[in-house]
């Protein structure tokens, strides 16, 4: 949801109270160029409102919190970023590779091609909130789900492949570049993001999807780390 700024506050009491950071507000609020300059009676949009990244710790898997930006020790016996070759493939692909193809295209854009994933994307998807919708068609392309398993929400793709007996659970520490991977967003049931898993960049995950990177909020395929808590990880094992 979104917050109406009141006389008085500051991004880091906002940030305080909303449990999350300054820096995920101004992220998710590119208009505001001065985190110590904000104006009462206009609106922010708070991390997890609508899909993107945040900056609370995810695990990594030795059990710590991923904090360090700048670490160069990859993880031991983790596969380097964007390896597919150690990926899940199904039998018409790798749905990394296939996300890999996309990189940098607005969702928008990419929803009106006539092939391939775009063809596959639910065309009345808003542009702000096209994760599902992105993961699923690349889920499709791959020939591991059918296009009625196809979901546009987080949650009902996370049912429908809990459902699925040719996908598993798994940890992270056990994921593949290609894996399914559901975050939680924020504090309401519906606050959920999904993303591909791409590998691991200086010991921490890495993750391909459709992200809210854009100055007007709306998504791009981009390939980035997330500091969000992982709900799931779904991987497929046919």
């Amino acid at each position: 949801m979104d917050y109406r700024i009141k006389a008085g506050d500051t991004l880091s009491h906002i940030a305080a109270t909303r449990k999350t950071s300054v820096s995920a507000l101004m992220k998710a609020n590119p208009q505001i160029k001065d985190a110590n300059l904000i104006v009462a009676g206009k609106t922010l949009r708070l991390p997890g409102s609508s899909d993107g990244f945040d900056d609370m710790p995810t695990k990594n898997p030795g059990g710590k919190s991923a904090t360090k930006r700048n670490d160069k020790t990859s993880t031991s016996g983790s596969p380097a970023s964007g390896a597919s070759s150690d990926g899940t493939k199904g039998p018409k692909g790798s749905p990394y590779d296939i996300a890999k193809n996309h990189l940098n295209k607005n969702a928008g854009s990419l929803k009106l091609e006539k092939k391939g994933v775009g063809a596959d994307m639910d065309d009345g998807v808003g542009n702000k909130v096209n994760c599902a919708n992105f993961v699923s068609a690349c889920l499709e392309q791959a020939g591991m789900i059918s296009n009625s398993q196809h979901h546009n929400s987080v949650r009902g793709l996370q049912q429908n492949l809990d459902n699925d007996k040719d996908f598993k659970r798994v940890s992270l520490k056990d994921a593949k570049p290609g894996d399914v991977v559901s975050l939680k967003t924020g504090p309401g049931l519906d606050d959920r993001h999904v993303v591909l898993f791409a590998g691991w960049k200086n010991g921490k995950p890495e993750f391909i999807g459709s992200n809210n990177r854009n100055a007007d909020g709306t998504q791009r395929i981009t390939m980035s780390q997330a500091d969000y808590p992982i709900l799931s990880i779904h991987q497929y094992r046919a």
